[in-house]
């Protein structure tokens, strides 16, 4: 009477872990592949969550926007690859704190002025996000 189990591996082992290579290879290239987003780099401004501007970064070689709003001004410099608050009257100067911004996705936001400043679109380099553990 055999008290274990036979432990060696078998054919259908090997083709359960293949077909987990390949689940797990599709899974990533469809992660990548949907990072890239098409279309020019843009600089979304938007006051009190009311857009109130949209600027392509496309071919600029440095743009300076003036943004008032509930009592504060913010100084935003915008270039072909990056787009930053250089100057800001608001008390805690987070927005000033931030730096620079160049990937689709990121934002600044000045909370007392309730400006938010973001990119969106894009074709750069894709960027994923993925928590693990």
């Amino acid at each position: 009477m055999k008290s274990f189990p036979e432990l060696r591996p078998r054919w259908p082992d090997a083709v359960v872990a293949a077909a987990v290579v390949l689940l797990a290879a599709a899974c990533a290239w469809f992660i990548w592949r949907g990072a890239e987003q098409g279309g020019a780099l843009e600089a979304v401004v938007s006051v009190d969550g009311t857009e109130a501007f949209t600027t392509p970064l496309t071919g600029l070689t440095r743009v300076e926007r003036t943004v008032q709003a509930n009592g504060y001004t913010l100084k935003i410099i915008l270039t072909d690859k990056e787009v930053w608050v250089e100057e800001s009257d608001c008390p805690t100067q987070d927005c000033v704190h931030t730096g620079h911004i160049s990937r689709s996705g990121q934002s600044i936001v000045c909370l007392p002025a309730r400006v938010t400043v973001r990119l969106v679109g894009g074709t750069g380099e894709p960027d994923v996000d993925a928590v693990i553990g």
